[in-house]
């Protein structure tokens, strides 16, 4: 089994978890710089060729701000700081409170929708309730189609996507995908991946949780499902073994200039990861995410040194 086993309880424990890492990334490592100007990289959706910038946004937490002028208008330069810098991808879901109507009212106030990637995801119970719930997120982010809809926290391997299929021959999204961000369910997520062959794949994936290069990521690979990584920062652990402690000076070879470039391009440097989405409710933190999309990746080698570094923590 590869790397550190990360065991989650409780998908509000899951939130409260994310809350956390999002505070420690503020405070620990290098100060945030801006990202270089010009664009961020890209890769294709392994379907269709489209490219999407390899960095994106989470919003779990960090954009239910529905009633704070404050919040949402940091949470709107947010928005035009990933487009300005490059980014593209943002990804919401009705479970996180008003997060999913918060980026609707920005990318409408914005006027950035053609500029973005939206997705969202929804669980699906009967067919009466998903269609409802479908349009409600339609509604919500004031798009139809949604770029993709995701079914959200699989756990059965015999899960089909029919229902999914359906909005998507109707129009009501370009792209379909599932969704984890439990260790526990990545098998149960490679096996779906494999049968349904979805266009997208969500997981968890960090230098300090690696149990997805065992299954999921090479069965997202096999059935050329773009892959994005949720999770990146491992729930604030990677930042609480390094803090207080100065980037090692070899992450220069692959131009990281911060502790959060340094674990966003060790998932990004991955052959089967497209875009990492970390989430921030900060401009000065979507700056510095959007670097790591720029310049070198690190090689097979400084991967290896990068895991024996963190697992010397």
């Amino acid at each position: 089994m590869a790397g550190r086993r990360s065991f989650v309880k409780a998908s509000r424990r899951e939130l409260l978890a994310t809350a956390g890492a999002l505070a420690l990334s503020a405070a620990v490592g290098p100060q945030v710089i801006a990202a270089e100007p010009g664009p961020a990289n890209a890769r294709p959706i392994p379907r269709t060729g489209e490219m999407l910038p390899i960095v994106g946004l989470g919003t779990a937490i960090v954009f239910d701000i529905a009633g704070d002028a404050t919040k949402l208008a940091e949470g709107r330069q947010v928005v035009e700081t990933l487009a300005d810098g490059g980014g593209k991808l943002i990804d919401t879901a009705p479970a996180y409170g008003s997060a999913e109507q918060v980026v609707g009212d920005l990318v409408s106030a914005t006027g950035l929708r053609s500029r973005l990637f939206l997705a969202t995801k929804l669980g699906i119970k009967d067919p009466t309730a998903s269609r409802s719930e479908l349009e409600g997120s339609l509604a919500r982010l004031r798009t139809d189609p949604v770029d993709l809809v995701q079914l959200w926290n699989v756990r059965d391997p015999k899960q089909d996507l029919a229902i999914l299929r359906d909005w998507k021959a109707a129009g009501h999204c370009r792209y379909i995908g599932i969704t984890t961000s439990r260790p526990s369910d990545l098998g149960a997520l490679a096996e779906i991946c494999r049968r349904e062959k979805p266009d997208f794949v969500q997981l968890n994936y960090s230098l300090g949780d690696r149990e997805a290069e065992s299954q999921a990521l090479p069965a997202a690979r096999e059935s050329a499902a773009a892959v994005l990584v949720n999770l990146p920062f491992g729930r604030g652990n990677l930042f609480r073994m390094v803090r207080g402690k100065a980037l090692p000076e070899w992450a220069a070879e692959f131009d990281a200039a911060t502790w959060g470039q340094f674990f966003l391009k060790f998932i990004l440097s991955h052959p089967a990861v497209t875009v990492a989405i970390p989430g921030t409710n900060k401009p000065e933190h979507i700056r510095d995410n959007l670097g790591a999309a720029r310049g070198r990746m690190p090689d097979e080698k400084l991967r290896s040194r990068m895991i024996e570094f963190i697992n010397a923590q």
